[in-house]
C-alpha cells in the first residue's frame, strides 16, 4: 500500500491537538488529523468542561443551604441529578461543536479511526467506517492523551465500578458513594456529590490526601472536606470488593485491621494511564518511560527525530493549560523555527474544590529538598476582610520566598477563588517581583487579593 504524503500528522485532538493542526493548515501546511474517539479530547468531553459545570451546580446547592446565615430563607434544597447531567451535556455539546467548526481549513484532512505507527513517521489508520489508510509526513505529533487507570483488586470485575467519565452520567444520586483515591479528581467528586446530598467516604492508600502538597496544606484540605461531612480514611488499602445489598461492600486494610465499608456506588479515582498501547510506538523508534509515557526532551521531541509528543501522554502534570503551552512550543518550533522549550516554565494548577486550592512554583517541601535557604509565611483567610464579609473564611494563603533575594519561589492559596489569587502571585513570579514589591503594592479594598499585602508583609514582621 503506497503512502499518502503530508507535511504534518497530528494524532489526537486534546487541548494542544485542537489548535496545532488548524494553525499549521492556515500556514499552508498539508495536515492530517487523526481522532479515534471524540473530537476535543478529555478536556472538552470528559474533563474540564463537564466536571466544572457540575461543580458549579454543587456550589449553588451549598450556597442555597447556607441562605439562613445571610438572612435569606430558601426552604428545603434538593438536587435533580438528571437535570444537572443535562446541563453538563449541553455545555459539552456546545464546546465540541465550536471545535468541530474550526476544522474546516484548506489543507486539513480529518481521519476518524485508530492510528498506529507502521514505520518511522509512517502511520496506518483503521478507519471507523471501515477500510484502512497509510500516511506519512515530515513531522508527526502525538497527542493521544490518557484514560482512567482500571481498578485491579479482587472482585472489581463483579461489581459496577464508576470512573471519572461514567459517574457524570448518573441520573440519580448515590445514597453512599465510596471513592478510591486522594488526588484532585477524587476530592472534586467527593465534595461535589456530598453537596448534591450523597454520603461520601474517601479511601486513600497513602497517609494523607493531596500528597503532592505540603503537609499543612493537605491537612487543611482534609479538615475542610471533613467539615463538609465527608469521611476520609487514610493509610487504608483496598483488599477486595463484592456485591452487597444492591450496592457494594469494600474491604480495606487499615492500621487497626480490616474494615468493611458498605456503599451504594464505588468510584475509582486512582490515577490515569497513557494511551500508548495501540500506537505500536516501537515501529517508529519511540521510547517510553517505566510507566508507559512517551519520553520527550525540552523541545517535546521524542527519541525518534521529527516525532513529537504533547499533553498528558508524555507524563508529568496532566493539565489542559500545560497541554496548551505544549501547543505554543510546537507551534513556535514547527512554524517559526523556535527555539521554544519547556525549560523553567512555571506550571500552576487549581483544585476545583470549594474553597479552591491554587498552587504555583515550589512547595515548601520541594524548596527545602533542593537545599534552598527559604522563608515561609502563612495568612489564615479569617484575617482577610473580604472573606469575613462573604462568610468564606476557610483556608489560608502560603508563600515561599528565597531568604537571600526575596524572590517568590512558590505559593499555595486555599481560599474562595484561590486559583485566581494564586494567578496574581504567579504573574508576580513571572515578572521577577520580590515579596517586598507585593507587600508595598496597593490592592483594591475589599477584595480577597487584598490579603496578599498582609501575607507578604509578614516577612518583615
Amino acid at each position: 500500500m503506497s503512502d499518502e504524503r503530508y507535511d504534518v500528522i497530528v494524532i489526537g485532538t486534546s487541548q494542544g491537538g485542537r489548535f496545532l493542526p488548524v494553525d499549521l493548515a492556515k500556514a499552508g501546511r498539508r495536515v492530517a488529523l487523526i481522532e479515534r474517539d471524540q473530537l476535543g479530547g478529555v478536556c472538552v468531553n470528559t474533563g474540564c468542561t463537564p466536571t466544572k459545570t457540575m461543580v458549579a451546580s454543587a456550589r449553588i446547592a451549598y450556597q442555597a443551604r447556607r441562605g439562613a446565615e445571610f438572612g435569606v430563607r430558601t426552604g428545603a434544597v434538593s438536587v435533580d441529578l438528571a437535570a444537572v447531567r443535562e446541563r453538563k451535556r449541553f455545555m459539552v455539546a456546545g464546546a465540541r461543536a465550536n471545535y468541530a467548526s474550526r476544522l474546516a481549513q484548506d489543507g486539513l484532512d480529518l481521519f476518524e479511526g485508530e492510528a498506529r505507527f507502521t514505520g518511522p513517521k509512517t502511520v496506518g489508520i483503521a478507519l471507523a467506517d471501515g477500510g484502512t489508510r497509510q500516511i506519512s509526513a515530515d513531522a508527526v505529533v502525538i497527542d493521544a492523551g490518557t484514560r482512567a487507570r482500571p481498578l485491579a483488586i479482587p472482585g472489581a470485575d463483579d461489581v459496577p465500578v464508576l470512573y471519572s467519565t461514567s459517574i457524570m452520567e448518573l441520573d440519580a444520586l448515590p445514597e453512599h458513594l465510596i471513592i478510591l483515591g486522594g488526588g484532585y479528581i477524587a476530592l472534586e467528586f467527593a465534595q461535589m456529590f456530598r453537596r448534591y446530598g450523597s454520603a461520601v467516604t474517601i479511601v486513600q492508600t497513602r497517609e494523607r490526601v493531596m500528597m503532592i502538597e505540603d503537609e499543612d496544606v493537605s491537612d487543611e484540605v482534609a479538615a475542610i472536606l471533613r467539615d463538609d461531612g465527608i469521611t476520609i480514611l487514610t493509610s487504608s488499602t483496598p483488599v477486595r470488593v463484592e456485591p452487597a445489598g444492591g450496592g457494594v461492600r469494600l474491604v480495606v486494610r487499615t492500621e487497626d485491621g480490616e474494615r468493611q465499608l458498605d456503599g451504594s456506588h464505588l468510584l475509582s479515582a486512582i490515577g490515569r494511564v497513557p494511551n500508548t498501547e495501540a500506537l505500536t510506538l516501537e515501529a517508529a523508534g519511540i521510547r517510553l518511560d517505566d510507566r508507559g509515557f512517551i519520553k520527550v526532551d525540552e523541545h517535546l521531541e521524542t527519541s525518534a527525530s521529527g516525532v513529537y509528543a504533547m499533553g498528558d501522554i508524555k507524563g508529568g502534570p496532566a493539565f489542559t493549560h500545560l497541554s496548551y503551552d505544549d501547543y505554543r512550543i510546537l507551534r513556535a518550533n514547527l512554524l517559526d523555527q523556535g527555539p521554544a522549550s519547556t525549560r523553567d516554565r512555571i506550571v500552576p494548577y487549581t483544585v476545583f474544590m470549594d474553597p479552591q486550592l491554587g498552587r504555583a512554583g515550589l512547595t515548601e517541601r520541594e524548596a527545602r529538598a533542593q537545599g534552598r535557604a527559604i522563608r515561609v509565611a502563612k495568612l489564615p483567610m479569617n484575617a482577610v476582610i473580604r472573606a469575613l464579609e462573604t462568610g468564606e473564611t476557610r483556608g489560608f494563603m502560603k508563600a515561599v520566598v528565597d531568604a537571600d533575594t526575596g524572590q517568590i519561589l512558590g505559593c499555595a492559596v486555599l481560599a474562595s477563588e484561590g486559583g485566581e489569587i494564586m494567578t496574581m502571585i504567579q504573574v508576580a513570579m513571572l515578572g521577577k517581583l520580590t515579596y517586598t514589591d507585593m507587600a508595598d503594592a496597593i490592592f483594591t479594598h475589599p477584595l480577597f487579593a487584598e490579603g496578599l499585602t498582609s501575607l507578604f508583609a509578614m516577612f518583615d514582621a
